[in-house]
């Protein structure tokens, strides 16, 4: 009965031992997948942290960037006004914008490349504020001196105009003076005629004094021209005028008559006569034949020459027309 009991209770201390060896089993399997659980979500969150630090610095960085690019347009700005140099600017600034596109796609391991860059654009601003400096000093001088200048050339344009109305007044007064000087001297040495007489000359040649309206041909016009120093001794050409009692002008284009110009004005003349002028008191003669009797009355003679009235004189007819 002892054997049988023995037998019977031979299983199940193995079972009991299977279970125990299985629990330890199944512990150890959990303990080991509690373990590789725990270093996962260890590993995940490092990553994450990771992940979380690179985007932020990221973040930055790129803040960083478009701050520097705000100062380089400042100064690009400035330094154009102040008539620098910004041609290291500008393809300093072409750079940064570059970096600024490449740092979009930029890993974790990017940002230490970034962070020196960001050393070197700061780096090259705080050199530009030193030349910003210098050339702020420098145009303060040039504004300062173009004040200088400009209240100078205002002093100088003053002068100048005030020296230029008196050259212009002086000019001015000299012209007039030189004018009328010249007026005088064209007056002085303007012919001068002397003792004017008229006589009646038949077709025989016959003179005489008195002058008949019927029996009159031609008549000769003479006179002298007086010695004058200052005039000169070339060709003039006088004009003489014959105007009836009424004022009119005796005149007939067949026998000689035409026209001159006396002080702006149009004139017609009887008959015009060359002479060379010696100043010798010379006696100049001067024929002229009527187309038709002349009238009863006085008869006016005036003689021009070279723009003047250098005479003038007179004859009566006695006796009037048939």
């Amino acid at each position: 009965m002892d054997s049988t009991r023995d037998y019977q209770a031979a299983p199940q201390r193995n079972n009991r031992n299977y279970l125990t060896a299985a629990l330890v089993i199944m512990t150890g399997l959990l303990a080991v997948l509690g373990y590789l659980y725990f270093q996962e979500r260890q590993k995940n969150e490092v990553t994450s942290g990771n992940l979380t630090m690179t985007n932020q610095q990221l973040l930055r960085t790129n803040t960083t960037l478009d701050s520097i690019s705000t100062q380089l347009d400042a100064k690009i700005a400035e330094i154009q006004s102040l008539g620098g140099n910004v041609e290291e600017l500008t393809k300093v600034k072409e750079q940064l914008e570059r970096d600024k596109k490449s740092l979009a796609g930029a890993k974790a391991s990017d940002v230490r490349k970034y962070e020196q860059k960001i050393k070197e654009y700061t780096s090259i601003l705080a050199e530009k504020d030193a030349e910003l400096v210098k050339l702020r000093e420098e145009n303060q001088v040039l504004t300062t001196q173009n004040q200088e200048l400009a209240t100078s050339n205002e002093g100088l344009k003053t002068e100048i105009t005030t020296t230029r109305q008196a050259y212009t007044d002086t000019v001015s007064q000299l012209s007039t003076k030189n004018r009328e000087l010249s007026d005088k001297v064209s007056i002085g040495a303007a012919l001068k005629v002397q003792n004017v007489n008229v006589y009646a000359v038949n077709d025989k040649g016959k003179e005489r004094e008195r002058i008949k309206a019927n029996k009159v041909e031609q008549v000769r016009i003479a006179f002298n021209l007086p010695e004058n120093p200052i005039t000169e001794h070339n060709q003039k050409e006088i004009f003489v005028r014959v105007l009836d009692p009424s004022g009119a002008i005796i005149s007939d284009m067949a026998t000689g008559s035409g026209t001159f110009v006396h002080q702006g004005k149009e004139m017609i003349y009887t008959i015009k006569k060359n002479v060379t002028y010696q100043g010798n008191n010379q006696q100049v003669d001067v024929l002229y034949r009527n187309g038709k009797p002349f009238g009863k009355g006085k008869h006016t003679i005036e003689l021009y020459s070279e723009g003047f009235k250098i005479g003038q004189g007179s004859f009566e007819v006695k006796t009037g027309l048939f």
